[in-house]
């Protein structure tokens, strides 16, 4: 079957209806009908403000759905990916405690026992399996609300959607709670070629046995709708029916599912009215709302999700994954779009989609797609700004609009590139990331000042970085000046701040004339190059630049004078820095194992387990290995004089296919060339069942 004409542009919608959804009903997750009524009134917007909170959050929605799909990319593009594959990226992305999941305890949490089943060698299905961990544990919501990006990679092909949604779902779940994963996903793969809501639901219905309770419940939910004009009626039907005091556990599918296929029978083709449905109902409103919102976004597509309120303003394209791979943290709706759509491609036999405008990070070529980028609040920030995208050329760009610009004012869009400083206020899940650019890297962006314009400006690269206290600051690059009609390639390497994050990117817009109106576009923003920089406990007080590293170790103190010490309990620990984006480079560091079996550096992390390590190990061996899931792969070695409490000076060089390491005076070199060669990413520090430190790692060009 050949994709669909419009398929990235409605994974976009998919991916964008995913977010409100979830952002949406996050606020008041576990509520019931009657609180909500009470409280709040039908949802019909966002609700954050008025419960104190922030919209973008770490949530186990967006990440899970986000991650997990990484294993077709990890273990191969196929539609016979297995659970048990699925459940070893599981183990590689998934941090106990800190990533993705609600770390709720075994046998509390569905998602938490699975994964210690994993952990103990029980591999999936067996892990999620009732067999294994009873009922009412296997049949919790989680296996449905993790598998919208199944169905988007599966576009009009409802049965593929439907086994990948069921080898997913059975890492953690079983029997209704799989059942009901592997219709959603078949109803979301059918979106793409068909609004018949009924046709949608039957075609789900195709995929699960006919006479199990969620078939069932479908069918009672079709019929109250059929009888009763006001889903009111229908969702008090369900409560009596269906009703959480009817199924044992802390969040059950069944009466979540109920919910789900009550929204889209009362309102199929309004996003507005289903959200406002979905999310009025109650109970687990931001799985719910975020499984609905992916199905209207794909059923419907951008402009179905634009015909009411603007949903897609306040978001502004961003969402947040806490994994293992914290390169992947900071991320946002385009990207995610593109990829998953690259991954369906190449499901579908055709080739990945080409990266726009020469592999930009930022492009800005689906409608109305920002990329994160919102006004900067500056204290002396144009009144009349506005930030938005809009058509130029054969692509889009992003617009960054101002009125009576003056001396002394700026109008300036930036983009998050680490963590916000909120995230230490988000609630349950904590995220797991790390920076998107670095010290030593050039960026650059396309810069153009339309003709019409009223007056030159100036315009230049802008940062957040951390500072003291944690609080962001104001850097600027270089100016260039733009006449009306003109345009320029902003660029500039930056430099070391002390070991901070930075935390933002973007533009910013002044004059020195007296007066400047119109607009400046930026058609694209990028950065190149391998970091040079230092990592370091800065002199500044604060704590975003700990945070900037993965935490996959059992404490991990800034207390001590070293600037990093770590300790693991049990097996294996690392913390990680970096990105997908770093290929080749050297490190450098001073390594002290105070306790531990073996202990050293990692290089091209891919997470928890996809990485290479140069060990100092305990019995007297100096090792170059491939960490590949349960493998261990020994590619170099040579005796080492190892003690504990001393200072060992370590520098690793990765160059394409070769590692090279002297570490306390002793060379190794190692190749690597094969299909499973692992090609870029960050850099970490590992300790097997004891305590490690280091005060600097350097990261340099190779």
């Amino acid at each position: 079957m050949s994709l669909p004409a419009d398929y990235l542009d409605r994974v976009y919608a998919g991916v964008l209806g995913k977010l409100i959804g979830v952002y949406l009903g996050r606020p008041f997750e576990g509520w019931t009908h009657a609180r909500i009524m009470e409280k709040l009134g039908p949802i019909d917007y966002y609700v954050h403000e008025r419960l104190g909170q922030q919209l973008v959050v770490t949530d186990d929605d967006v990440a899970g759905t986000f991650t997990f799909l990484r294993a077709l990319e990890d273990y191969g593009i196929s539609p016979d990916l297995s659970s048990e594959d699925i459940g070893k990226a599981w183990l590689n992305y998934l941090i106990e405690h800190r990533s993705i999941l609600w770390w709720g305890g075994n046998g509390n949490s569905t998602e938490h026992t699975a994964w210690l089943n994993l952990k103990r060698g029980i591999a999936a299905p067996a892990s999620g399996s009732i067999a294994v961990n009873g009922a009412t544990v296997a049949e919790q919501i989680g296996a449905q609300i993790f598998i919208d990006g199944w169905a988007m990679v599966a576009p009009g092909r409802p049965e593929l959607a439907a086994r990948l949604a069921r080898a997913a779902g059975k890492v953690s779940h079983d029997g209704e709670a799989v059942h009901a994963a592997a219709l959603w996903a078949a109803m979301e793969a059918e979106a793409f070629v068909s609004r018949d809501i009924d046709h949608l639901i039957d075609t789900g219905l195709s995929v699960i046995p006919g006479d199990c309770l969620i078939a069932r419940l479908v069918a009672d939910v079709r019929r109250w709708h059929a009888e009763n004009p006001d889903w009111l009626t229908t969702r008090q039907l369900i409560q009596d029916t269906y009703g959480y005091d009817k199924f044992p556990g802390n969040c059950h599918v069944v009466p979540n599912h109920a919910l789900m296929i009550m929204a889209i029978l009362y309102a199929p083709h309004d996003f507005q009215a289903a959200q406002r449905i979905v999310n009025t109902s109650g109970w687990d409103t931001d799985c719910n709302a975020g499984n609905v919102g992916c199905l209207s976004g794909l059923m419907l597509g951008l402009d179905g999700i634009e015909a009411g309120p603007d949903w897609r303003g306040p978001i502004a394209d961003r969402l947040l994954i806490s994994s293992a791979d914290g390169g992947n943290g900071i991320n946002d709706a385009v990207r995610i779009a593109y990829y998953v759509a690259s991954l369906g491609r190449r499901l579908a036999g055709e080739a990945p989609l080409p990266s726009p405008k020469d592999g930009a990070r930022f492009h800005f070529s689906l409608p109305g797609s920002v990329q994160g980028f919102r006004p900067d609040r500056r204290p002396t920030v144009n009144p009349a700004q506005r930030v938005g995208n809009v058509a130029f050329g054969d692509s889009r760009a992003l617009e960054i609009a101002y009125a009576a610009l003056a001396p002394g004012q700026v109008a300036a869009a930036t983009t998050p590139t680490f963590a916000p400083p909120g995230v230490t206020d988000m609630r349950t899940y904590e995220l797991m990331a790390t920076p998107t650019v670095y010290p030593g890297q050039t960026v650059r962006a396309r810069v153009v000042a339309p003709r019409d314009n009223g007056g030159a400006v100036d315009v230049r690269l802008t940062l957040k970085v951390f500072g003291d206290k944690d609080r962001l600051c104001d850097i600027d690059g270089k100016p260039v000046t733009l006449a009306p009609g003109g345009e320029a390639v902003l660029e500039w390497r930056l430099p070391e701040f002390d070991g901070q994050p930075i935390g933002e990117i973007g533009i910013a817009v002044t004059t020195a004339t007296q007066r400047a109106d119109g607009r400046v576009l930026v058609d694209w923003l990028r950065w190149d190059g391998a970091p040079e920089v230092t990592l370091r406990r800065p002199k500044a007080d604060g704590d975003f630049w700990r945070m900037a590293w993965v935490n996959g170790v059992s404490f991990f103190s800034k207390l001590f004078p070293p600037s990093f010490r770590i300790s693991q309990a049990v097996g294996e620990g690392m913390v990680s820095h970096g990105t997908r984006q770093w290929t080749d480079y050297a490190v450098k560091t001073d390594l002290t194992i105070h306790l531990g079996s073996y202990g050293g550096l990692a290089v091209r992390v891919q997470g928890l387990r996809r990485y290479y390590g140069i060990r100092l190990v305990r019995d007297g061996r100096l090792q170059i290995v491939k960490v590949r899931d349960e493998k261990v792969t020994v590619l170099a070695e040579a005796p080492f004089d190892f003690a504990f409490e001393k200072a060992v000076p370590a520098s690793v060089r990765v160059s394409g296919g070769v590692l090279s390491a002297v570490v306390g005076g002793v060379s190794l070199e190692a190749r690597d060339d094969g299909d499973s060669a692992f090609a870029d990413g960050g850099v970490g520090l590992v300790i097997h069942e004891g305590a490690l430190s280091a005060d600097t790692v350097t990261v340099s060009a190779a």
